[in-house]
């Protein structure tokens, strides 16, 4: 199976190319710059090789997207699942009254305008057999169970749940699996050093559920890393 990862060069990404190369499968790890900084996947290159292939994709840019599906077609490359993983948590902790709607509009385009991106212009590349498309979503996504503050971060996922319920709804009969999943509180850049899960347990745990195509009990597509519905 080939994987498209976006956000691919640290944190969760990072893990998430480890594990699925470790498995054999080959990997597109997406990254904004793959000149600058790609310690982690230069190290998982000189390891796999040509199972790795390391590519310039910012969910921002939909003419770059749109540019890196037309060559990854031309090469006659397919794609078995994507995971848009690419986030940013910005306005951490800041009351509604102090909310600058600008980090609204930063994170709305890449936490949920970018998966969107990426979708439109990869979906005619996953065609291998049991696909699947995985949002890399949050509990602070989950409605049931909102809170105050994170109000950028928080929408955004809540918002990435409907499109991958859409997405559920559009491809079901073409047997694509869509799943938003929460990773856990990880000890990333992003999770902080407090964060009880280790992100290579959450990695292992989402290239299950694609290898296994673990699907909720329930009628919502949103579930943690280890399988277990979350509340929507």
């Amino acid at each position: 199976m080939n994987i498209l990862i976006t956000g691919a060069g640290r944190g969760l990404g990072a893990e998430l190319a480890a594990e699925a190369l470790d498995r054999g499968h080959g990997v597109i790890a997406g990254v904004r710059n793959p000149e600058q900084g790609q310690e982690a996947l230069a190290q998982l290159a000189a390891v796999h090789g040509a199972k790795l292939t390391i590519a310039a994709l910012d969910v921002t840019d939909e003419a770059g997207i749109a540019s890196l599906a037309a060559a990854l077609k031309e090469q006659g490359r397919t794609l078995g699942a994507v995971i848009n993983n690419a986030a940013v948590l910005t306005a951490r902790d800041t009351q509604i009254e102090a909310l600058d709607l600008q980090d609204m509009l930063i994170t709305m385009d890449i936490n949920l305008y970018g998966p969107m991106r990426v979708v439109k212009h990869f979906l005619p590349l996953l065609t291998e057999p049991e696909c699947s498309i995985i949002n890399i979503s949050s509990e602070a996504g989950s409605i049931s169970n909102a809170y105050p503050g994170d109000y950028p971060y928080a929408i955004s996922k809540t918002a990435l749940n409907m499109f991958s319920q859409q997405l559920h709804v559009y491809l079901q009969e073409r047997g694509v699996q869509v799943l938003s999943v929460h990773p856990g509180w990880m000890h990333t850049d992003m999770g902080g050093a407090e964060a009880p899960t280790d992100p290579r347990r959450s990695a292992g745990g989402i290239i299950s559920l694609i290898e296994q195509r673990t699907a909720p009990q329930g009628r919502f597509m949103f579930m943690d890393y280890t399988g277990k519905d979350m509340d929507i």
